[in-house]
């Protein structure tokens, strides 16, 4: 898309999880893209009219690739074409080709705002740290807990907190510090936030060698699986043993969401 125009533009609906911003289509035809870049767990897209469009995949969503541009990050994927909620023509240095966005579930959503201003967009200007950038260290991320609460497994998965953690790799980071996700946030300081932080870097750049993790539908832009899914300590090992102690991985509910952990070695 870098350096493409898209030459046309289709909202099939006026939603996806949010609102469709005003004008949404006459606002992208025409426009060159300039960069595509991510921040957290949002895709921009920098346009050639001074706007930026946020993207987000939700739980389920997906973007296929039609006609000459495929380039070879492209993989033939039978989608619903009930789900082609937003469809872009692009034209330029890759061909021509069509970039559908489907989503059965419509968790993902679609906002355009001012490049200058992005920063401050409601979209990322609460945002923490990227987890493996040079400015999230052990004493930031002691400092973003400090007196909080709230169990650290919800702490971290807060955005607010560090950027982009989802519930597995929270639940793998937490097991390999030796914290449990129970522990109130604000009392993980000193070495404790060494071990996390630690903790946390190596199980995304462990996860990010193997592909990410394969548990549904996810596969890579090349169409290959992720396999980071069997190296898990704790997630997904409910009853089974762990890998450090031997005593039974443990599952339970946190603000809706399941958790693994070992009681025995994580405290």
């Amino acid at each position: 898309m870098v350096g493409a125009v898209i030459t046309d533009a289709k909202a099939r609906r006026p939603d996806l999880r949010f609102p469709l911003p005003p004008e949404f289509e006459r606002r992208l035809k025409g426009a060159r893209v300039l960069s595509l870049r991510r921040r957290a767990k949002y895709l921009l897209c920098e346009l050639s009219t001074g706007e930026t469009l946020i993207m987000h995949l939700g739980m389920s969503g997906r973007f296929t690739v039609k006609g000459d541009g495929r380039g070879r990050f492209h993989k033939d994927y039978r989608a619903d074409p009930r789900h082609d909620h937003v469809s872009l023509v692009v034209s330029g240095p890759m061909g021509t080709a069509t970039i559908d966005y489907n989503d059965p579930r419509r968790f993902g959503f679609m906002d355009l705002a001012p490049t200058a201003k992005l920063a401050t967009s409601p979209h990322l200007c609460g945002l923490g740290p990227e987890p493996l950038g040079e400015e999230f260290t052990a004493e930031m991320l002691a400092a973003s807990l400090k007196g909080k609460a709230a169990p650290a497994k919800s702490a971290l998965l807060d955005q607010r907190v560090v950027a982009g953690l989802g519930n597995i790799y929270v639940c793998e980071a937490l097991f390999r510090a030796g914290i449990s996700p129970r522990r109130k946030a604000g009392t993980i300081a000193g070495l404790r936030a060494m071990r996390l932080h630690g903790a946390i870097r190596q199980v995304l750049e462990e996860a990010i060698e193997a592909g990410g993790s394969s548990l549904k539908d996810f596969t890579a832009s090349d169409g290959s699986l992720g396999y980071f899914q069997h190296s898990f300590k704790v997630y997904d090992r409910e009853g089974r043993p762990c890998p450090a102690c031997g005593a039974s991985i443990k599952r339970y509910n946190q603000a809706g969401r399941s958790t693994f952990a070992c009681s025995n070695c994580q405290r």
